[in-house]
């Protein structure tokens, strides 16, 4: 891990390596923050070459949130530092998300659910205690893990995932109601990532800014959130 001078404000990214995790990384980095961000695997990404041009600000860690033994390791490798803000942006979709139910193959089922709902739980579970008592911890939601506002189905197997995703992170609200702490759900909207697909409406360069400032304005904000890039609440 590259050395970081300036470590405050921090923030720990899980999920930088591409799309809107590397945009978040870099947009953290030109607002002065200093970031490690982890991607997933041994190879060069664009995190580490991002990472080489500013070598005082960001750092590249390596994980895998599926595998909660990497994440107590990075856990481990991380025990001097403290973050300002935790954030989980790892995610995944199936190669086929409009199969339903029936045609979901038990294997897709489980890395669905593992990598979009118990991995990013556990790395907030494991990584928590090196954010600070007033910090934030937050994970990438979705849109259509809203409950109420799924009207038109589709895409099954991911709504599920992100939904079972919001289940659980308001089960670690009530087992910490009175923390100081923001636990933020944030759903950026469709954009156009390789996970969004070519016809999404919004670029990340047009999303990321927005994507950043929810994070920073609900900072010092205790308790649930469930809000989209415009700031508004996501009904459950």
């Amino acid at each position: 891990m590259s050395d970081i001078t300036n470590p405050s404000p921090s923030m720990l990214l899980v999920g930088a390596s591409r799309g809107i995790g590397l945009a978040m990384a870099a947009e953290f980095v030109d607002r002065g923050w200093s970031v490690i961000g982890t991607a997933r695997g041994r190879r060069r990404t664009a995190l580490h070459d991002l990472a080489d041009t500013r070598p005082d600000r960001l750092a590249v860690e390596c994980v895998d949130i599926a595998e909660a033994e990497q994440l107590r390791a990075l856990r481990e490798r991380l025990a001097d530092r403290r973050f300002d803000v935790l954030f989980v942006n790892a995610g995944t979709v199936n190669p086929q998300p409009d199969r339903t139910m029936d045609q979901v193959g038990t294997d897709e089922f489980v890395r669905v659910m593992v990598t979009n709902a118990l991995g990013p739980m556990r790395a907030l579970e494991i990584l928590g205690d090196l954010v600070a008592p007033d910090g934030l911890l937050g994970v990438m939601s979705s849109g259509q893990g809203s409950v109420s506002n799924n009207e038109q189905g589709g895409r099954e197997l991911y709504r599920a995932s992100k939904a079972a995703l919001n289940m659980l992170m308001r089960c670690h609200a009530a087992r910490h109601a009175g923390s100081a702490r923001c636990l933020l759900l944030l759903a950026p909207g469709w954009i156009r990532t390789e996970l969004g697909g070519p016809d999404a409406p919004s670029t990340v360069e047009q999303a990321i800014a927005p994507i950043v400032d929810r994070i920073l304005e609900q900072r010092g904000r205790p308790g649930l959130h469930y809000v989209d890039r415009q700031g508004r609440t996501v009904a459950w």
